[in-house]
């Protein structure tokens, strides 16, 4: 079998296990396998760019970088639902309906709490998914998009197909998301539909891939495969779509009502949120003759579960210290069940949210879930105060260290400055440890607290001394020796880190995760790094003045020489470890701009090509711009490059120099 053959045969075989797993959620190969078959997969498409195929499921990994997104105007308008929040005016919408037609069937779906995004397949191969905007006109976020492994990017359709339904974050997704934000010091997306809607916006698109996003598809305009919208999602099931099966059928509104009932019930056990319910009349036909309103379907309605709240007395208010030495008041409550959960703690955010609320330790208070997931203070009961409610102030020192606590001018947040504050050192070595920085599996929160507490970690140098303690680590509660051999393996194997890992674990302040692989890509090494002056910083692209100072001041700090000294003594790598493939190529380090359409490569696969080759692409002509690759119908970049004197060439060009 030749390479070529291998190459079809692997995409049919993963689209199956895709489809498998992601939308009938019945593997039948372990994943070790799969991952094995999808590596095979992607080196052999590097290695025939020529085989390209916008269906091929290495496109749901995400490479694209794009500058803006496209606007789009919808074919037919994504228009949005009325709402109905009581039994009442749903029974009074119904009857509108059983007016005109007495034998109505009603679809009775739940209400996914994500993004709204409509898909159109043309010749059975994904072209377009958009977002709904303002119904009219919506953002091209195909890129985005094609990152989710539930969505088919081919089907068995000839002709155009349109469907659509919501992306939405899974509540797992949601809580590993916010988890990995908040080990880099980020703020925490509130609820899973703003987290889905950041993510697909996401410029980057490794960046929606990283995020587990999913999604159900509810809707297919003008269908004519199917004469009800039921068998309509039945037959785009076929297709690869994935529906939700827990659509059903209901004869009256009571049986609607009963419905909405028993998943009210379970609401808070499903792995994904919905905010309520959508009833739609089933008939095609039936739909047809109740047309629509100037924005809304007549023949669809979406019922709002109420929102839960819960009463409870504040007992205590307290600070937590964040790696950065945020200090954060949060409120501790008597034990109270709200959606599904007991709810203990909440957070106050700052000082400004307490004064504003006008929350005192002993208050009675009514409580939700801010996106059915974080718990939040509505209101403080003022009218049910007996005097005894203690007003609050931020504390003078840190609960932790005793050191002074600072705001900041301009800043609504305290913080405690103490570099050996137990907690800011304890969450620098979690961050340190994460998965987006040295990847130390095993040091999670718990297992750091646990060595602190027990001195065996007091700085995250300390994280290589670790095989040197092996006896008192046995010694810790559920630790064993295959953990203990398991933890000193991975810490061993992180030494061999690339230098942007480790400049991300070192918590440099506004230097993330993308900002650490350009430092490293254009320093090379630690020492050239903590040698550069703010000119130097400055000069280096997405690096600005402010990011600049705050990585010089942290290289002077003697601490933080200590630090690093003591990481090279121990054998950590020092130096940014190059995979791009052409070491020699006259794009190394070169700033490329893609535009207009290339006959051979799409932009997804050209970007790629370039960063293997080590260039950085951009979006946007400037004199900074080395060359321009100009594909037909190029536009106001290639123009832009002409009047700059920037490089321009022809796909051909650029094929005969890769």
């Amino acid at each position: 079998m030749n390479d070529e053959e291998r190459i079809r045969e692997l995409r049919a075989l993963i689209t199956r296990y895709n489809y498998e797993y992601h939308v009938l959620d019945k593997p039948t190969i372990p994943d070790s396998e799969y991952d094995q078959l999808f590596r095979e997969l992607e080196e052999l498409e590097a290695k025939h760019p020529e085989l390209y195929d916008p269906a091929s499921p290495t496109e749901h990994v995400g490479y694209e970088v794009q500058s803006e997104f496209r606007k789009v105007t919808h074919d037919r308008p994504m228009m949005s639902l009325g709402d109905v929040f009581s039994y009442e005016e749903l029974r009074d919408w119904a009857a509108k309906i059983t007016d005109v037609f007495p034998e109505t069937e009603f679809s009775v779906e739940y209400k996914i709490d994500g993004l709204a995004m409509g898909l159109i397949y043309e010749g059975g191969r994904l072209q377009l998914a958009a977002t709904r905007g303002d119904g009219t006109v919506g953002e091209d976020v195909t890129a985005n998009v094609k990152t989710i492994k539930s969505i088919p990017l081919a089907i068995p359709y000839e002709g155009r197909y349109d469907i659509r339904g919501e992306v939405y974050m899974p509540k797992a997704s949601f809580e590993r998301v916010n988890a990995e934000r908040r080990a880099k010091g980020e703020e925490e997306f509130a609820n899973p539909r703003n987290a889905a809607a950041g993510s697909i916006r996401q410029l980057d698109s490794r960046i929606a891939a990283s995020r587990g996003l999913n999604a159900f598809w509810y809707h297919v305009p003008n269908d004519r495969n199917a004469d009800n919208h039921l068998a309509s999602l039945d037959f785009a099931r076929t297709l690869g779509f994935r529906t939700n099966d827990t659509n059903v059928l209901c004869r009256n509104i009571d049986e609607v009502i009963a419905r909405i009932e028993e998943t009210a019930a379970i609401r808070h056990s499903l792995p994904y949120e919905i905010d309520g319910m959508v009833v739609k009349v089933n008939s095609y036909a039936q739909q047809q003759r109740l047309g629509f309103t100037s924005r809304i379907p007549r023949w669809a309605i979406a019922y709002k579960f109420p929102p839960e709240e819960a009463r409870t007395k504040v007992e205590d208010i307290f600070i937590t210290v964040g790696r950065t030495g945020k200090c954060t008041p949060n409120a501790r409550f008597s034990p109270v069940k709200l959606a599904g959960s007991t709810i203990s703690y909440a957070t106050l955010h700052n000082e400004d949210y307490v004064r504003e609320k006008d929350i005192r330790i002993g208050d009675i208070v009514f409580i939700r879930k801010a996106g059915d997931i974080i718990p939040e203070v509505v209101r403080a009961v003022k009218e049910e105060r007996t005097g005894k409610e203690e007003p609050w102030q931020f504390p003078e020192f840190c609960p932790v260290c005793g050191s002074k606590i600072y705001r900041f001018p301009g800043e609504s947040a305290h913080f405690c400055v103490n570099s050996d504050c137990p907690a800011k050192v304890v969450a620098s070595i979690v961050h340190f440890a994460s998965r987006n920085a040295m990847d130390i599996d095993g040091l999670g929160e718990k297992k750091v607290q646990a060595f602190y507490d027990q001195g065996l970690l007091t700085s995250v140098e300390d994280i290589y001394t670790l095989f040197n303690k092996r006896e008192e680590i046995l010694q810790l509660e559920k630790f064993g020796e295959k953990s203990y051999d398991n933890l000193v393996q991975a810490i061993e194997d992180s030494k061999r880190n690339s230098l942007e890992d480790l400049l991300n674990g070192l918590g440099i302040p506004q230097v993330g995760e993308k900002a650490a692989k350009v430092l490293a890509a254009h320093f090379r090494s630690m020492d050239a790094l903590m040698n550069a002056s703010i000119e130097d910083l400055s000069a280096v692209r997405d690096i600005g003045e402010v990011t600049a100072q705050g990585i010089v001041d942290f290289f002077k700090d003697e601490h933080n020489q200590h630090m690093i000294d003591r990481f090279k003594v121990m054998g950590l790598n020092m130096d940014y470890i190059d995979t791009a493939i052409g070491k020699e190529s006259p794009f190394r380090d070169k700033t490329v701009v893609l535009t207009g359409t290339l006959e051979t490569l799409t932009r997804p696969q050209a970007t790629k090509l370039l960063e293997d080759q080590g260039a950085h692409v951009t979006g946007s002509v400037s004199k900074k711009t080395d060359f321009v690759i100009a594909g037909a119908e190029a536009g106001s970049k290639l123009t832009k490059a002409r009047e700059l004197g920037v490089t321009v060439l022809s796909e051909e060009e650029f094929r005969n120099m890769l």
